[in-house]
């Protein structure tokens, strides 16, 4: 796999991963299409029962299994690429410059995407910090023998919530770190705002469970598809009972509301950031078995799902940069200016009043808009996913 977490390796082996990552990064361009465009986006979160319709829910829900899947699959990711003849300290200086390499991406590439600038409003520490750094942190991990790193990640995933009650103020002038570590929060450096979105802890350990579970991937097929559906099973059915029983797993508990579909939203209302035991249950349960059927599939290296699944984070680039572009043009259709798109928009942190109080489209648009986007980027990531196999350039490696 030329890189954990956004390559491919041609092998049969390897394509129910890249299936898997290629279908997941659709179904998050979904989420960030909904924050960009959605009018509900601009004032609400739309987990929040009290003003969410059921679809909204679930069209925010089901986009939950994006993140934890790109942990995981980062890290099964790292295995297959140490399979192929390279040694383990190949491997982790690898991961060490890779994760470097997202975190700049974060600073750079991604915050303009989303403002369209490097130096307005809050710093946001997201998706590509934390790939980044759990990146960084499994570079030292693969050292640990995969048995006790297996039951190491089991551990933090599992135990984590018990540090909930501990407050990050409560470490005075180092709260910030533990805002990196477990608790989400603003600090503040050099007199500029810093959100700490994706507290590390919990994903360090779902990249490193997939690294412990890459074995699995180089089965026999039979054997791949047994181990993956009986995970998924267990894992599913752990959730189902922890939900259920509300004492532990989750800090946000579930209760009755007016009606069976609302309860049932409660229900499946876990805590994201940082992702609890619950979350993380609910979202790689399904992702397994998901995998497992994937795996069933006979998929040629033309079909949607293995194209973005190849070039995963040339995909999650240029999609922010389409989506968020395109919101210039329907401003300019909807409401005849554009400029207060300079600044970001409030579902990300900006700030409400400088937008029209209307802004924002049905969730109807969001979907056309969706399917636009995926289909408007499915030859170019064709086109650069031959590019990469043609050639080798060193920097072809990094995107």
């Amino acid at each position: 796999m030329e890189k954990p977490g956004f390559g491919s390796e041609s092998t049969t082996r390897a394509r129910s991963v890249d299936a898997l990552r290629g279908l997941i990064m659709i179904i998050m361009a979904l989420d960030h299409t909904r924050e960009f465009f959605h009018a509900g986006a601009m004032s609400f979160p739309p987990e929040d029962l009290t003003r969410t319709t059921p679809i909204l829910f679930l069209t925010r829900w089901i986009t939950h299994i994006c993140a934890p899947v790109f942990m995981l699959a980062a890290g099964m990711g790292a295995f297959l690429w140490l399979r192929r003849g390279r040694t383990t300290t190949q491997l982790a200086h690898f991961l060490w410059k890779r994760g470097l390499w997202l975190v700049l991406l974060e600073f750079t590439a991604l915050r303009f995407a989303a403002n369209f600038s490097l130096v307005n409003d809050i710093v946001v520490l997201s998706i590509l910090w934390a790939l980044g750094w759990s990146m960084v942190a499994l570079g030292f991990l693969v050292r640990v023998p995969r048995p006790v790193l297996a039951v190491l990640s089991i551990v933090v995933i599992a135990t984590h919530n018990l540090a909930d009650s501990v407050q990050a103020s409560q470490f005075g002038a180092a709260a910030w770190a533990w805002n990196i570590l477990h608790q989400p929060g603003i600090f503040r450096v050099g007199g500029v705002d810093v959100l700490a979105a994706y507290p590390l802890v919990p994903w360090i350990a779902v990249m490193a469970l997939g690294y412990c579970l890459g074995p699995i991937v180089t089965l026999d097929p039979v054997r791949r598809r047994w181990w993956m559906v009986r995970i998924g099973l267990v894992l599913t059915l752990a959730f189902l009972i922890l939900r259920g029983v509300n004492i532990y797993g989750d800090p946000s508990r579930w209760s009755p509301q007016a009606s069976g579909v609302m309860t049932v939203l409660s229900f499946l209302r876990c805590t994201k950031y940082p992702p609890s035991l619950d979350f993380l249950l609910m979202t790689l349960g399904p992702a397994l078995l998901l995998m497992a059927w994937l795996d069933r599939l006979v998929l040629t290296t033309t079909n949607p799902m293995m194209v973005f699944g190849r070039v995963p984070l040339f995909f999650f680039l240029v999609h922010f940069y389409v989506i968020h572009g395109l919101t210039f043009a329907f401003a300019l259709v909807w409401y005849h200016q554009v400029a207060f798109l300079l600044n970001p928009v409030p579902s990300m942190g900006g700030l409400a009043k400088l937008y029209p109080a209307d802004y924002g489209y049905p969730l109807w648009v969001v979907y056309a808009v969706w399917v636009g986007v995926v289909v408007g980027l499915y030859p170019i990531c064709l086109w650069f996913a031959r590019l990469k196999e043609r050639r080798r350039d060193w920097w072809l490696r990094y995107i």
